[in-house]
């Protein structure tokens, strides 16, 4: 989810022309004006129409931003859980700032922790509508500072060491601050079965997602991604994990699919549920694609015929979600074959 999501939409909504060659070998444009069945397909659906060679993106200006991380004991949980869920549900919705709020456990000190990655997209210090965050006390830590892009995105990149097994697993819900709570205790009552396994790093991520980002598709020649900004603000939420040992795979997917089967029953009761998996965060058995619904996957479908006729990117291009069959939105057969 990049910064700038909340003024310009998904980085999809600023494509205006995709270069893609096509199983056949032909290379063609996709447009607004050329093929525009596939630029809209691309847009949300991706390997399983092509290879794509170029990208034409719409452009903007960008100077200095204000940024950083600031980390917070966990029992700072209260306010941090106030100020997310009021700054998602902003009526006048600052489309200039971003967040993610992540609530981390570090198995090596056995203790969890709050991370905000704040991000100001204008230059200035200190912004009013960051202030909820900036201003909880104590601070374990804060690197916010006037900065660029390269810089804030090094710092966010380096929270993600190498070398260690990782998973990610997400969901959207409604934004409900005593929901968000209790997803919270989920996990910390879950994490009990895996705290001690080496290496580990436990992360519940928080992310807004705003009607302003769910709103730029319809003047951009639209996306397959299937979000409404009719259903208001949402949550992006995540459970990013990694370990050390191949042995505990099992002990640690299963828990964390087990947390969001806690999640999911609670957010069904309270009526905050929400469909859309959001494929950058999802998981190989999970089903993005069919989360945009039966009308933009028939989309989809019907363009994989046209420019892959004979499903060369649905069968012998290995990884991503494909369209038909299993984690396809359903189990419709393609052209009579399954």
């Amino acid at each position: 989810m990049s910064y700038f999501a909340p003024r310009y939409g998904f980085v999809c909504d600023q494509v205006d022309n995709f270069e893609v060659v096509l199983a056949s070998g032909k290379v063609v444009k996709a447009n607004a004006g050329e093929n525009p069945d596939l630029w809209f397909a691309l847009k949300g659906g991706s390997n399983n129409f092509g290879v794509v060679t170029r990208f034409d993106l719409k452009t903007f200006s960008q100077g200095k931003i204000w940024g950083g991380t600031v980390v917070n004991p966990i029992n700072t949980l209260p306010a941090q859980i106030s100020a997310f869920s009021n700054f998602t549900n902003a009526t006048n919705y600052d489309t200039s700032a971003s967040i993610i709020n992540t609530y981390g456990y570090l198995g090596s000190v056995g203790s969890w922790f709050v991370t905000n990655l704040l991000v100001y997209t204008k230059p200035e210090i200190d912004p009013a509508v960051l202030r909820p965050f900036t201003d909880i006390e104590p601070q374990i830590a804060s690197t916010m500072r006037l900065t660029n892009l390269t810089d804030a995105t090094s710092e966010e990149v380096k929270a993600t060491p190498y070398g260690l097994r990782q998973l990610f697993l997400t969901r959207t819900y409604g934004n409900d601050p005593a929901f968000l709570t209790d997803v919270f205790n989920i996990a910390n009552r879950t994490l009990e079965t895996f705290k001690h396994t080496t290496g580990l790093v436990y992360n519940l991520v928080y992310q807004p997602l705003p009607t302003s980002i769910t709103s730029h598709a319809a003047n951009s020649g639209g996306n397959a991604l299937g979000l409404n900004p009719a259903d208001g603000p949402q949550v992006l939420a995540l459970q990013t994990i990694q370990w050390a040992n191949e042995a505990d795979d099992e002990l640690i997917n299963n828990a964390a699919r087990d947390i969001w089967v806690q999640a999911d029953a609670l957010a069904q009761r309270k009526g905050l549920m929400r469909k859309w998996i959001y494929l950058n965060y999802a998981n190989q058995d999970q089903d993005p694609i069919g989360s945009y619904g039966e009308g933009n996957v028939e989309k989809l479908r019907a363009a994989s015929r046209k420019f892959d006729p004979n499903g060369l990117f649905q069968r012998s291009v290995p990884g991503g979600f494909k369209l038909f069959g299993k984690n396809s939105g359903g189990t419709n057969t393609r052209n009579g074959v399954a």
